[in-house]
Formats: C-alpha cells, structure tokens, sequence
C-alpha cells in the first residue's frame, strides 16, 4: 500500500488493499508470511507529516491485520508508538526519495521496518524517542537495504512484557 498526495489512505481500495498472505509464500517453498502492510511516503512530506501520515495509515488497517491476537489493544499502541519514533528518526536522516515500511505479524512477533536511513541507528541520548522504542521492543536492528541507506527493524512481542 502506498500513500502519496494522490492516494488517500481513507479510501476503501485502501483498506481492501491490506495483504493477507497467508499461505501465499509457502507454495512456493518459502517462509508462509502471515499478514502484512506496507507503506511508501514520497519526499514531498516533511518528518512530522511522515509520521502522522504512516500513523494515522496504520492505525486504521492494524485492528484487521491483529484480529484474534492476544491483548490486541496494548499490541496496536506499542505498534503505533513504536512506528512513529522509526519513521520520524528515518524521515529526518533519511537516504532515498521514498521512506517504505511494513507491518508484518506472525502469531508470536510484530515485525516493524522503516526505511532507508542515510545513518546507522542513532543512540538513544542522541534520539530521546529511542528510549520509548527500546522499552517495547524485544529486538531491534538494521540492515543495509536496497539503496544507499539502512533499513531499521524493530520486533514487538504479541505478548508484551510487564510494563
């Protein structure tokens, strides 16, 4: 799924458009990939818009792609928190045009990825919003993605811990 000044996140094809593939990839001798969204935010945004837009996007397809999970509630804000602090770190450094991310979810995991980011990850001290991300992650990350850039990737267990 795209969002761009053409495309309204709202619409129905929009939301009709969440990828549930669940037993695609496994005919093909692949991992089976359970439920995903994905995402694209072209340059014209600014970090701030970058971030309501992916936000506000995902806030409204995650309940489908979460359906049935343990303590969905608590999973959809710690997805949202987390989503935000990625794509506003990304948006500032970032490497490409585009800013891309996907949602995926697997029964047990939320795996976020944001990217390209022009940086390694930054510390922390440096991102405050990092601290928020850190607490609510099981594992964090990044890989050298598709560009000149670093995909970050963040995994969120269904079953949060004692807050």
């Amino acid at each position: 799924m795209t969002i761009s000044h053409d495309f309204s996140p709202l619409s129905a094809i929009g939301l009709q458009a969440i990828a549930a593939r669940r037993g695609a990839a496994a005919s093909h001798g692949l991992p089976d990939i359970d439920n995903s969204i994905e995402f694209r935010l072209g340059p014209e945004h600014a970090p701030v818009q970058s971030m309501r837009r992916a936000r506000g996007f995902v806030a409204r397809v995650l309940p489908a792609l979460l359906a049935g999970a343990p303590d969905a509630e608590a999973v959809k804000e710690a997805t949202l928190a987390v989503l935000a602090e990625l794509v506003d770190v990304t948006a500032r450094h970032r490497a490409s045009v585009d800013l891309s991310g996907r949602i995926s979810y697997d029964g047990d995991h939320i795996l976020i990825t944001v990217g390209d980011m022009g940086q390694p990850l930054p510390t922390p001290e440096e991102e405050p919003g990092l601290f928020l991300v850190h607490r609510l992650v099981d594992d964090i990350g990044q890989y050298r993605g598709d560009g000149d850039g670093y995909a970050t990737w963040a995994s969120i267990p269904v079953r949060l811990k004692a807050q």
